[in-house]
C-alpha cells in the first residue's frame, strides 16, 4: 500500500509541476515594437499602424529585406493605413477606409502598393486587390536609422509627405487631400445675409492664408469689423489691405488695431501691427 501511495504522490507532484509550467507566462518586450501615428491632412486624418524592427548591426536592404521581393513594409504584419476621407496618391483617388501597405524594394527604386485588404500579409496578398501601385525613388540618408520608421513631413494645407526610413535608405510619397471644394461648399452653405462677424472673419482668414479671393476676403473682413470690431479682426483687414497694395490704408488700419491691442494689453498684436506698419511704409515708397 505504501508503494502504491508513493507512486500516486509522485505522479500528482509531477502533474502539478507540468501544470504550473504550462500556466507560467512572462511579459517580455517585443523585438519589433508596435507603433501608431495620426496626422491631420486637409480636413481629414491619416492613421498608420506598423511594427518597428531594428537594424541590429545587420545589412538590411538586399539581405534582411531582399531586393525584388514583396515586403510587408515593417514587421509582424503588413503596415496599415487608414484614411478618414478620400485622398489622392500617385494620381489615383483612394476612398476613405483601411488599407495594407506593401512594397517591393530595389537598390534605386521601390514599388509602393496599397491593397484594399487591410488584413493582408505576404501569405495571402492578392495583386488584384491593389488600389494603387507606383514607383518611388530611394534617397541615401547621411545617418543610420536604427529602427524602421514611418513619418509625415512637408505638411501643407492639403498634403503631407510620407517618409519611410531604415538603415541609410529612405523613400517618400505624397498624400494629397481635396480641400478647396469642400471649404467652398461650406462657405456656400454658411454665407447668407445673417450678420455673423465671426464667420466672416473665419472665411476671410482662410482666403488670406491661401492667397485667393482676396477682394471677397477684404469685403468680408470689412463687414466683420463694422459689425463687431476686434483688434485681431482689424489686424487681418490691415494685412489684406497690404496684400492688395493699399499701403496707406493698411497703415491707418494697423494703427487702429495696435491702439485697440494696447488698450487690452495684448503686446503680441502690438508687435505684429508695428511690424506691418514698418513693412507697409517700406513697400509704399
Amino acid at each position: 500500500m505504501k508503494i502504491v501511495y508513493l507512486k500516486h504522490l509522485v505522479l500528482a507532484l509531477a502533474l502539478t509541476g507540468i501544470t504550473g509550467l504550462a500556466q507560467a507566462q512572462l511579459a517580455l518586450p517585443a523585438p519589433s515594437p508596435a507603433a501608431s501615428l495620426t496626422q491631420a491632412v486637409g480636413l481629414g486624418e491619416v492613421k498608420v499602424n506598423y511594427s518597428r524592427p531594428g537594424k541590429k548591426g545587420r545589412q538590411i536592404f538586399g539581405k534582411v529585406v531582399p531586393f525584388g521581393a514583396l515586403w510587408r513594409t515593417g514587421a509582424n504584419a503588413a503596415t496599415k493605413f487608414t484614411f478618414s476621407e478620400e485622398v489622392t496618391i500617385a494620381g489615383t483617388k483612394v476612398p476613405k477606409g483601411e488599407y495594407s501597405l506593401f512594397s517591393i524594394p530595389n537598390a534605386g527604386e521601390w514599388t509602393i502598393i496599397l491593397n484594399k485588404n487591410a488584413n493582408a500579409n505576404t501569405g495571402n496578398y492578392k495583386p488584384e486587390e491593389d488600389v494603387v501601385r507606383f514607383q518611388a525613388k530611394t534617397s541615401a540618408l547621411p545617418m543610420e536609422v536604427e529602427s524602421f520608421t514611418i513619418n509625415f513631413a512637408n505638411l501643407s494645407v492639403s498634403a503631407a509627405l510620407v517618409e519611410i526610413s531604415w538603415d541609410k535608405t529612405m523613400v517618400s510619397f505624397p498624400i494629397v487631400a481635396e480641400v478647396d471644394s469642400k471649404v467652398n461648399a461650406q462657405i456656400a452653405r454658411q454665407l447668407d445675409p445673417k450678420r455673423d462677424a465671426g464667420l466672416y472673419y473665419q472665411i476671410a482668414t482662410y482666403y488670406y492664408d491661401n492667397n485667393r479671393n482676396l477682394d471677397e476676403a477684404y469685403d468680408l473682413v470689412t463687414k466683420s469689423v463694422d459689425w463687431n470690431p476686434q483688434f485681431w479682426v482689424v489686424h487681418l483687414k490691415a494685412k489684406l489691405e497690404a496684400k492688395l497694395k493699399k499701403y496707406n490704408d493698411a497703415i491707418g488700419t494697423a494703427q487702429k488695431s495696435m491702439d485697440m491691442a494696447k488698450a487690452q494689453n495684448n503686446m503680441d498684436y502690438v508687435r505684429l501691427n508695428e511690424e506691418l506698419i514698418a513693412e507697409c511704409k517700406k513697400m509704399g515708397k
